[in-house]
């Protein structure tokens, strides 16, 4: 009986003392550990990617895209559509993203695909919609376009559907409009779309692409100056 009771307590002694080693190890010096590694060398990527303005605001992640609206008439009108501001760089369709624009809101509501079929008639029917509003809202006096030329990311959301970024032919297609609508020259703002079209990573994964934010902060600033 003794015997049994001192084996009982060894090993309740034993499992205690692992569970503080191990409380230590695991909930204070590997946390504490990785976070300084993280703080250490890679800061902004440990921090959520934030993106901040001229002003050291943070504005959003390059990581999550943002929707750049017009306000509601009716705030309290849920059914109401919100409507592009047109100004603006626009990014891929979605309905994930919050209703922000270059500033400090930012309401994320959701994350999701489609997960519909491709030819699911509703599905379809967004296509078609989506598509001939690209068109007719990029196609200026001096410069039409063509349906074909609307890039497939233009009408369809990501998986996430929080997509950051467009493909530079979505830029590029949106530049005429842009130009116009902040009365700058077609050139300046062709020249912001190649400064911030990423190249491939590391060269072959993935691929090129412009973060839709980075790109209407430059614009903004471009704006104002």
């Amino acid at each position: 009986m003794n015997t049994s009771v001192k084996n009982t307590t060894r090993l309740l002694g034993a499992g205690l003392r692992a569970l503080l080693v191990l409380s230590v190890i695991c909930g204070v010096v590997y946390p504490l550990t990785v976070t300084g590694v993280a703080q250490a060398f890679f800061r902004a990527k440990a921090n959520g990617s934030e993106i901040s303005d001229g002003n050291g605001d943070t504005v959003g992640s390059s990581l999550i895209g943002q929707t750049y609206n017009l306000p509601k008439r009716n705030p309290d009108d849920p059914q109401e559509a919100a409507q592009p501001d047109l100004r603006w760089f626009q990014p891929r369709p979605s309905n994930g993203l919050g209703s922000n624009s270059v500033n400090q809101r930012y309401a994320l509501i959701l994350s999701g695909a489609t997960n519909r079929s491709a030819d699911n008639a509703e599905l379809v029917t967004w296509v078609t919609e989506a598509k001939a509003a690209v068109v007719a809202d990029n196609s200026t006096p001096s410069y039409t376009v063509r349906p074909e030329d609307v890039p497939a990311e233009a009408v369809t959301s990501s998986g996430s559907g929080l997509d950051p970024d467009i493909s530079p032919a979505y830029a590029r297609l949106q530049v005429h409009r842009v130009a116009e609508r902040n009365n700058l020259p077609v050139r300046q703002v062709a020249e912001l779309v190649t400064e911030h079209t990423e190249g491939r990573t590391l060269g072959f994964m993935g691929e090129p692409r412009v973060n839709v934010l980075e790109l209407n902060i430059a614009l903004r600033d471009v704006r104002k100056g």
